[in-house]
């Protein structure tokens, strides 16, 4: 066998185990994504947790400062900042495993009695906001 064909086989053998080890560790990575994507679907990603409560409070928070206004069209900001907040308390109550009764329609407001209980059985189960 002259150099040339020799040095041609090895860099042919070469390029053959590169590719080899690429795709097997592109698969592998693959499979790592997958397995991480299907956990937090079952397990809940906990920074959307964490920004699902922001959210709580915030519109919580928004929500007594337009107990204490009396500027224009407050009852209308009041509505739309309730129905926000029940739709928040309703995704919060499906992360954590809790039975909702919720609105029919996003812009409905949830019953008061329904609200508390969402929220007892929320706060029961370690959630703040």
């Amino acid at each position: 066998m002259t150099p040339q064909v020799l040095l041609l086989l090895v860099t042919v053998s070469a390029w053959a185990v590169v590719g080899v080890t690429v795709l097997v560790r592109a698969s592998a990575r693959s499979r790592r994504r997958r397995r991480e994507y299907l956990r937090r679907q079952v397990e809940g990603d906990p920074l959307d947790t964490l920004v699902l409560q922001v959210q709580l409070g915030q519109i919580a928070t928004e929500l007594r400062r337009l107990s204490d206004s009396r500027g224009f069209a407050v009852a209308h900001h009041t509505r739309a900042a309730q129905a926000a907040y029940d739709a928040l308390l309703a995704e919060a109550c499906r992360r954590a495993g809790i039975p909702v009764e919720g609105p029919a329609h996003v812009t409905d407001v949830a019953r008061e009695a329904e609200r508390l209980r969402e929220e007892l059985e929320l706060t029961e189960r370690g959630w703040t906001w």
